[in-house]
């Protein structure tokens, strides 16, 4: 069960992350959420002009949404309630 739970952790989050670079459509909106998130310029400029689809740039948006933001903004791993409940 933990292997799931692990499994459908990493899916989630990367689907968390997609979601977000469908949101900042333009660049312009990238470039300045993604210097929000104190990368390295080149870092910034990279990302922001990938033209990779959502599911490819959500792994890659990863240095920058990490794990540990995600779950500042409410996210609750599955990984973490079970170990608590079991």
């Amino acid at each position: 069960m933990k292997g799931l739970m692990t499994e459908t952790d990493e899916w989630l989050r990367r689907r968390i992350r997609a979601i977000y670079w469908k949101q900042w459509k333009r660049v312009k909106t990238r470039y300045r959420n993604l210097r929000a998130l104190k990368l390295e310029e080149w870092q910034v400029h990279q990302i922001a002009n990938s033209r990779k689809g959502y599911w490819r740039t959500a792994q890659i948006l990863s240095v920058a949404l990490t794990n540990k933001i995600i779950a500042k903004l409410g996210y609750i791993s599955m990984l973490d309630y079970y170990l608590k409940v079991a």
